[in-house]
């Protein structure tokens, strides 16, 4: 993988606790990337009430990326379990908020989901 490509990357870790999940992302969530992550998160979903994002790590949102945590939402919504955001950067918030997602995540928080910044 060229330093290029390494830059670019998104990788995770998951700590599961009880009924939660706990995703730890590094990198990117850009084109080219966001389906498998999606994929996996949404795999946590059935054994899991609360799914929490800490973006600590998390240098760069794209639209791909934002169209993936929109899904993420939705996926979570659907299947009865929780989405949180934590520790979000400055891009990222935003990007939420330019978009006014914000306020989609926080129509998610009235519903028993929060999500921090």
């Amino acid at each position: 993988m060229s330093s290029a490509e390494k830059s670019r990357s998104l990788t995770f870790s998951v700590e599961q606790k009880g009924d939660t999940a706990l995703v730890h992302c590094r990198g990117q969530l850009i084109a080219g990337v966001g389906s498998e992550f999606a994929a996996h998160m949404r795999r946590l979903i059935p054994d899991h009430k609360k799914i929490v994002l800490d973006l600590t790590d998390l240098t760069k949102v794209d639209s791909m990326g934002l169209g993936t945590l929109v899904a993420l939402y939705t996926s979570a919504k659907r299947g009865g379990s929780c989405l949180e955001l934590i520790n979000l950067g400055k891009q990222v918030r935003e990007l939420l908020g330019i978009t006014h997602l914000l306020s989609l995540f926080g129509d998610m928080c009235e519903q028993g989901v929060t999500m921090k910044m």
